[in-house]
């Protein structure tokens, strides 16, 4: 428990103190985080459903969806900036590397982040008129971009030996790794039935596509990187859901 209340402590703003004593290494606090993206997803979710029955579809979704990125403190929609700017605008990887070390945003990043922050919105505002099946496809687009992320750190290099991306992945066990990984697939063909063969589809087409892109521009992955990978991939998942919802029914 300890493990998972630091997960939720890393990817969260949810003040979550820890018991007394050296917080968990990032090593054992990874394997956790497709569980916290259970978590935020439920949270997502049940602010969708709840204020469905209040608000119109769309105004429920944007809430939402931004209560999500409030929750997260745009942790994640940070490194698809970062990377969004530093891929279209470094001249090479030199170049690339010192912008993603950058704090500051330029209009890539900015694009990035607007573009994913709106299809969200439109793919749960699709999802507003069946309850069941936008809670069921939020939380496993939480799940799987988390679980696509820690799947990623077992199996591809870091880029540079500095961040907390390096830092994780250098000591993460690849075993711990995938049992997480898989542990999140889980959890989201608990929500969505056999929707989570197109999801996992979508999810596995999205993380490659970013690692192939990483490794061509700075030769392997970082945090920011990582973080560009869970946002493709709730993307995706929740496209194919609002696809998935117009022809067929959720199992439960």
């Amino acid at each position: 428990m300890r493990n998972l209340r630091a997960a939720v402590g890393f990817l969260t703003r949810v003040p979550l103190p820890l018991p007394a004593g050296d917080p968990p290494a990032l090593r054992s606090t990874v394997p956790w985080f497709p569980v916290v993206g259970a978590l935020i997803g439920a949270a997502v979710g049940g602010v969708t459903v709840g204020l469905g029955h209040l608000v119109p579809t769309f105004v429920a979704a944007a809430a939402a969806v931004m209560f999500g990125v409030t929750m997260t403190g745009a942790f994640h929609e940070d490194g698809l900036a970062d990377v969004s700017d530093a891929f279209a605008g470094g001249w090479n990887r030199d170049e690339r590397l010192r912008i993603l070390d950058d704090p500051l945003h330029g209009s890539y990043g900015v694009a990035a982040m607007c573009g994913s922050i709106i299809i969200r919105v439109a793919c749960v505002a699709s999802l507003g008129w069946t309850p069941a099946a936008a809670f069921a496809s939020i939380v496993a687009a939480h799940v799987l971009g988390r679980s696509a992320a820690v799947a990623v750190m077992a199996v591809v290099p870091n880029a540079s030996a500095e961040g907390l991306g390096a830092e994780a992945t250098r000591s993460l066990d690849p075993r711990r790794a995938w049992i997480g990984a898989t542990g999140g697939v889980a959890i989201a063909a608990i929500a969505a039935g056999w929707w989570i063969g197109p999801f996992v589809a979508a999810a596995v087409v999205g993380a490659a596509a970013v690692v192939w892109l990483a490794k061509r521009k700075i030769g392997g992955i970082n945090g920011d990187v990582l973080g560009t990978i869970e946002q493709v991939v709730e993307c995706l998942v929740l496209v194919t859901a609002s696809g998935l919802a117009t022809h067929t029914s959720l199992w439960w």
